[in-house]
This record gives C-alpha cells, structure tokens and sequence, in this order.
C-alpha cells in the first residue's frame, strides 16, 4: 500500500501498518497526516488498533525464537545493510521527514545520517553480546554469566527525530536477538514506516519488525502492555506520559527503558570564550529547531559577560530565515503543529511581563504554517515559569549570575536531569561543575552531546537506562547465571 508521494520524494511511501511482514490496511480505518508549513493534509495511513496490536504481539513472540537463533553475525549484517541503504536514500529519506515534521531540510539531512548510524554501530555491537566466567570464592563451583534477549519488546518514538528515535531502539533491540513492535507518533509515522520498509529490504525475516501508527495510543498501548509475551518497553517522550507507562508496565513487571523529558541549563562562566560560548549556545538551542529534549532550556550568564554574549546569540538568532523546511536555504521550519507554537507564543507573553526584556522575536509571522520567530529574552527573573518547563521552541531566556555556587544550585532547581552545558577556559572549573551538576550527560565547551557511540540518558525524572553505546545494547538483554561445577 503506498500513496503518490513517490512523485514528490522520489521514493515509495508505505502507507499501511506493518504486521508480521506485510503491509496491512488495519482495522481502525485511516489517518491524515499533516504538513506543519501549509496545515494541510499530505496523505493518509493506517490506523491501528487494540486488534491489529494483538496481531503484531502474536507475530514478533512467533518470530523471536528463530531471529534469537540466528547467528549474531548474520543479525548483524541485516543491519549494516540497513545502514547502506538509508544512506543511499538518505535525501529522499529526509524530505519525506520534512514533509511531516517540518523541519528545515538541513537538520533532516542530519539526522538521516545520524539515524542510519544507529544501524552501523549496532551492526557491529551484535557480534559483541559479552558474558563472565569467574570463580565462587569457596571455590565450590563456576560462576557462567550470559546474556540473553529480552524478548519482545514494545517501542515507542516521538515525532521530533523520528528516524533516529526509531534507529535507536530498534538497532540494539534486533543486534541482541529481540523482536519488536514499533508505535511511531501520530504527527510522523511516514519516516517510521519507510525505515521499517528498509529494515525489511535488508533482510530481516517476516514478524521482527512491526510498526503500528495509530490516533489512540493509550488503548492499544494498554492492549500490549496487559500481553504478558511482551517482555520490553522502551519509551520515549514526555515524563508525564511516562509515569503513567511505568505504572501500567508495572502489572507484568515489564522491563522498562525511558528516556523523558528534559530542561537542560547552559552555564557560561566569566571566563568564557564567549565567541565559542554563542556557537556551542547556537547549536544546543537551534538544533531541530529547538525541538528537542537535549535543546538548551536556560541560559544561565556570568553578569560580567552577560551583555555579550546576550547580543551576540540575539544577532545570530535574527539573521536566521523562517520558512517551508524543504526550501533551500531555510534555517528554520515550523514547529509541528499549532498546540506547540501557542504554548512556545504563550510562555514568551508571560515571561515578557514578568520582566523579561525581549531582544529578538517574540511572534508568530503572520502566515500559514506553525511557524515562530527565533526569540531571546534577556535578564529573565529566576523565578519565571518558561524556566520551569521544556519550551520546545527556538527560544533562549537568559538569566544573569555572579558566583559559580549560585549557577550550579539554579541549573540543578528541576526534577529534570537530562543534560547541561558548561563554557569555562578553566578546566578545573569545567571538571568540578561537571561533577556537580544533576544530569546524565554534560557538555564541557560543547553545544552536541549526542553520539550513536556515547550513553544516552537522564537521571532524577529524565528517565531510565541508557540508549547508544554498549550500554544500549544491554538494555535489551538479560543476564543468565549459571552454575557449573567441573
């Protein structure tokens, strides 16, 4: 089932849900999906139900026990072409993204090759899968420890990077012999299904991959969770959804993976190259288009070089052209729908009239699409609630310090601990506040701290577990003890 997007993107589009290897028209009829730019309608897909996610639960537990077999090579080798051939379509890849999301066509470019990477190190982590001999200290016996897959596993991806959330989860899960049900969001479930459609291109048998887009997660989500076969969630999104998920996960004891919310504060001390402070300022707020739980929330200054580095990020932001994200040399798309840009348009207003002083934006043009203008606020008071929440828009406050103790208490006032940045030229400065601060990743002079090689993850309420690296691999295993005696 495809629909005529294939004449605007170059590629087919699958439209259908993805169950136990073939496209399928489901049983809840179908839903539109909508262009962020133009706020109209670009095609339809399946939507799926309580029904059809019963379907897919019992199709991965069929399909588990023969990828869980398969040579950890030859899991492996699925995925390296996987990665070949996303970056072989990685520019039709990305203007279907576009389409949906509304990103500009640069940070869709991004993050394809981002996604694909995913692929291609979990190629490579599936031959990997360690285990431990040791001995009991009395000397009884052997201590064998493996590692199994967990076994089915429910995903469940955001619209914000929806190929690289989806590559995420999916890359360790199929290295570590696991089968999976994917539930894109309902803003983006095209790129989720055209990579499913690659997965399937690269190999991978019939029922280890499903995908499952739908209007009404919370019913079918409860269908899955309440199947005792599944045996992994991995989740992410907002902390508040997520509590809620933990809580249902809890009636199975489902092994749970979250990655949630975040409210990352970014730290320039009077020490600063505050040159370099602006460019790492730049990439932590506007990447995605501020769109992203990694993106800076706060911007805690020094008040020494506070007018600075306030003026330099207002000009850099200014200069920035809003437009359709498939329009070259845009810098910046819409945000993804229209709920987002009033709460964004929303927490600017309030901050402005607690005394915030705007130096750049602080509107919505005046045309069609979700579109927000770049926006700082200067000398924002440190109580003002835009501080308080994930603004998930291009919009930077600034709030003014003047002893180190008092930056790290402000940036560590949140139940979040996702990320932080911090820009001093003293590295011992750099090191101590690195250690100080309450976050499960810092970034010490630098605005990107995401790597498909790097532990993703948040403590306090950003989560659970980590994503990336060998430590995400692991997340999608459990450990065997064995006692051997010879």
């Amino acid at each position: 089932m495809t629909s005529d997007l294939a004449s605007i993107i170059g590629i087919e589009a699958p439209t259908g849900l993805l169950i136990g290897g073939q496209w399928s028209a489901g049983r809840a009829g179908r839903m539109p999906v909508m262009n962020p730019a133009t706020e109209d309608a670009i095609t339809e897909v399946a939507d799926a139900s309580p029904e059809d996610a019963l379907e897919a639960v019992a199709v991965a537990a069929e399909a588990l026990p023969r990828w869980a077999a398969r040579p950890p090579r030859e899991r492996g080798e699925c995925l390296r072409r996987a990665y070949e051939l996303m970056m072989q379509r990685s520019e039709q890849l990305a203007r279907l993204m576009v389409l949906e999301n509304g990103k500009a066509l640069r940070d869709a470019r991004g993050e394809i090759a981002y996604a694909a990477e995913f692929f291609r190190w979990y190629a490579e982590e599936a031959v990997r899968i360690d285990g431990s001999l040791s001995i009991a200290p009395s000397g009884a016996n052997r201590i064998m420890a493996i590692r199994q897959p967990v076994g089915v596993s429910y995903l469940i991806t955001p619209w914000n990077f929806p190929a690289a959330m989806a590559t995420r989860k999916i890359g360790p899960a199929l290295a570590a012999g696991c089968t999976v049900l994917l539930k894109p969001a309902k803003e983006t479930p095209l790129t989720a299904l055209a990579v499913a459609d690659v997965l399937t291109e690269a190999g991978v048998p019939d029922g280890v991959v499903n995908v499952l887009p739908t209007t009404k997660p919370g019913p079918l989500t409860e269908a899955i969770l309440a199947d005792p076969r599944v045996r992994k969630l991995s989740f992410t999104g907002s902390t508040e959804v997520g509590r809620v998920l933990l809580k249902q996960a809890a009636d199975h004891v489902t092994n749970c993976s979250m990655e949630l919310g975040g409210n990352a504060p970014f730290l320039v001390f009077d020490d600063a190259d505050v040159d370099a402070a602006v460019d790492g300022a730049f990439l932590a707020k506007m990447r995605n288009g501020g769109e992203a739980c990694t993106a800076a929330n706060r911007f805690y200054v020094h008040e020494l070089v506070a007018d600075e580095f306030a003026a330099k990020l207002s000009a850099r932001l200014a200069a920035l052209r809003v437009g359709p994200g498939l329009d070259e040399g845009v810098d910046l798309g819409p945000l993804v729908n229209a709920d987002t840009r009033d709460k964004v348009a929303g927490l600017v207003a309030t901050a402005a009239g607690a005394g915030a002083r705007l130096l750049t934006g602080g509107q919505a043009p005046d045309r069609v699409g979700y579109f927000y203008a770049p926006t700082v606020l200067d000398a924002v008071p440190p109580g003002a609630g835009i501080l308080a929440t994930e603004i998930f828009g291009p919009v930077a406050p600034i709030v003014r310090f003047t002893s180190e103790q008092d930056a790290v208490a402000l940036a560590n006032a949140t139940e979040y601990g996702l990320v932080s940045y911090l820009y001093s030229t003293d590295l011992r400065r750099c090191l101590r506040v690195a250690e100080a601060l309450e976050a499960g990743m810092i970034g010490v002079n630098r605005g990107v701290v995401s790597d498909p090689a790097a532990p993703f993850g948040g403590v306090k309420q950003s989560g659970l577990g980590r994503e990336g690296a060998h430590d995400g691999l692991l997340e999608f295993t459990e450990t065997k003890y064995i006692a051997v005696d010879w």
